[in-house]
Order: structure tokens, then C-alpha cells, then sequence
């Protein structure tokens, strides 16, 4: 379990406000890990996670990646997970980047799997179906629900960034009229949660929205994927996304996991993450954050 003020406080410590994803993807991980281990998917996330917690302050694993090969998989998310909770370099925070939502007591047993049966602090959730499916992910005191807002895709344009106008047949302005529908999303959701509950996904390929979307939200956190292979600038988002508690995890799954395919990966993904937490701390400095 770890609060707001606890993860800012380690976002202090570490200098860094670094998320790494653990999307251990069996046609990427070098050969020397499928060939010489019984479990490649945990072997591979550990020196992952070795090689990378000293900068780090959060971790997610993409569930898709683990899901897919059935209970084996299952097991290497449990043993994962495990590592991480005890490892010596630890606390950080974890999330299960797993986008669920569904009708209220499908949700509540969606959170129950990631917030209780598992130990992650933190599950990224849909919110398109309403406040009954999301509420279930906002009851356990000192977890987070991260919603889905504005997402770092292509496909994002296809309904997030659509005008909300008037409605024809009544010839009345739906709520929210003039703004774009992630931003009608946005502000609802607030309504449901809070700054030390919920937090918001929202893609670093939209650097040049961020402002605006931080003035939406001004007291949560971010979590921020698309750094590194997906093309944002991480000096361009944090000058516009951050707020007085940094308020920002930037995630680097790609960029990282797969900086080398031989048996040096591991080295090379932590000089990946070195070379991010060193930005990150001039940043900080910059904004005059870091201590």
C-alpha cells in the first residue's frame, strides 16, 4: 500500500519519477533467458527489475503479456509481484496496467484481483461505462484506480478527441458542450474520486494538450505512458504536466526492456533507466523540486 505522500516522497528520494512497464514479450526476450529458464517471463522481469529499481520509483506490468500463456502466466505474474515486495532496494509502486471495467460486481471482482488477491497499489481502469463500474476500484484505502483519459494511441482520435455538441433531436446542448469528450470524462471522474485515490493516463503524445489537461486536473497524479519508443519529449511534458507534488509517473516499457536483445539486456536497460532518472533529476532541479 503506499498513499500519495509516501509516493512523494519516494518520487523525492530517488530523484525520479520514472514507471517502468513489465511487458515481457516472449518474442522479444533475448534467447539466453527462453533457452536456460523454466519461467522466462519471471527470469526476465527480474533482472528487469534488478537492473533497473535503483532509479525507478514504480513498476507496471502489462497483464496482456501474462494472460496470454494461461496459469503459467498467471504464476510468473504472482512470482513478479512477489520479487518486487521483497526485494532489498524496495518500496516502489506497482500497477496493474490491465484496463478493466464492467458492471458493478464484475468490477468489484476485477479489483479484488489486483487491489487484494494481488498486491498492486494501483490498476488502470476504463471509465466509459460510468461511475458504477469505476467505484469498485476507489474502495480500498491507500490504493488507486488510474483512469484512462487520454491515451497515447492512434486510435485515441477516434472518440476521446470528438466535440461534444448539441443534442439535434432536442435541440439542447448536451453537458460539456464545446469541449472534447476525454475532457467531459476527465471532469466527471473527479466527481467519483480523489487526488489520493485516482490518478489519470494520459499519453505523452500529447505533449501540446498537456497543459490544458493539467489545468483540467490540477491536484492529481499522471501517469504518462509513451516516452522513448512512442516519440514524447520528456522535458516538454514535465514543463507543462507537473504540479507542487512532481504529479507526474512517466512509464518507459520498450525503450528500456529492449535497449539490447543479447545477454547484456539487463546492463543495457539500466543504463536506459540511468540515463532517464539522470533527466528526470535535472528536471526536478530545474523546477526546483529536487532537494
Amino acid at each position: 500500500m503506499m498513499t500519495r505522500s509516501a509516493l512523494t516522497a519516494l518520487i523525492r528520494r530517488k530523484k525520479s519519477f520514472l514507471c517502468v512497464g513489465l511487458d515481457p514479450d516472449m518474442n522479444r526476450i533475448p534467447e539466453c533467458i527462453c533457452q536456460n529458464s523454466e519461467d522466462p517471463l519471471f527470469e526476465f522481469n527480474r533482472r528487469i527489475i534488478d537492473a533497473t529499481i535503483g532509479e525507478a520509483v514504480a513498476f507496471k506490468p502489462n497483464i496482456a503479456f501474462f494472460e496470454m500463456h494461461g496459469s503459467k502466466g498467471w504464476e510468473s505474474l504472482e512470482k513478479t509481484m512477489a520479487y518486487i515486495a521483497g526485494h532489498k532496494a524496495g518500496p516502489v509502486f506497482t500497477i496493474a496496467d490491465a484496463k478493466r471495467a464492467d458492471i458493478g460486481n464484475s468490477s468489484a471482482a476485477y479489483a479484488r484481483t489486483f487491489l487484494e488477491s494481488m498486491p498492486f497499489d494501483a490498476v488502470t481502469v476504463s471509465p466509459y461505462m460510468g461511475h458504477d463500474s469505476v467505484k469498485p476500484f476507489l474502495s480500498y484505502p491507500g490504493k488507486w484506480a488510474a483512469i484512462l483519459a487520454l491515451t497515447s494511441n492512434p486510435g485515441a482520435t477516434d472518440f476521446q478527441l470528438l466535440p461534444v455538441g448539441t443534442d439535434r433531436a432536442a435541440g439542447t446542448d448536451i453537458p460539456g458542450a464545446g469541449k472534447q469528450f476525454y475532457e467531459v470524462v476527465m471532469a466527471k471522474c473527479m466527481d467519483w474520486g480523489s487526488p489520493d485515490n485516482m490518478m489519470f493516463v494520459v499519453g505523452a503524445t500529447h505533449a501540446g494538450m498537456l497543459g490544458s489537461v493539467r489545468q483540467l486536473v490540477p491536484d492529481h497524479f499522471f501517469l504518462i505512458p509513451g516516452v522513448g519508443a512512442q516519440g514524447g519529449d520528456l522535458s516538454a511534458i514535465a514543463s507543462v504536466a507537473m504540479n507542487k507534488d512532481v504529479g507526474i509517473l512517466v512509464n518507459s516499457s520498450r525503450g528500456i526492456l529492449y535497449a539490447s536483445s543479447g545477454e547484456d539486456f539487463d546492463i543495457k536497460a539500466g543504463e536506459a533507466a540511468a540515463w532517464l532518472q539522470q533527466e528526470m533529476e535535472e528536471i526536478l532541479r530545474r523546477f526546483s523540486w529536487a532537494e
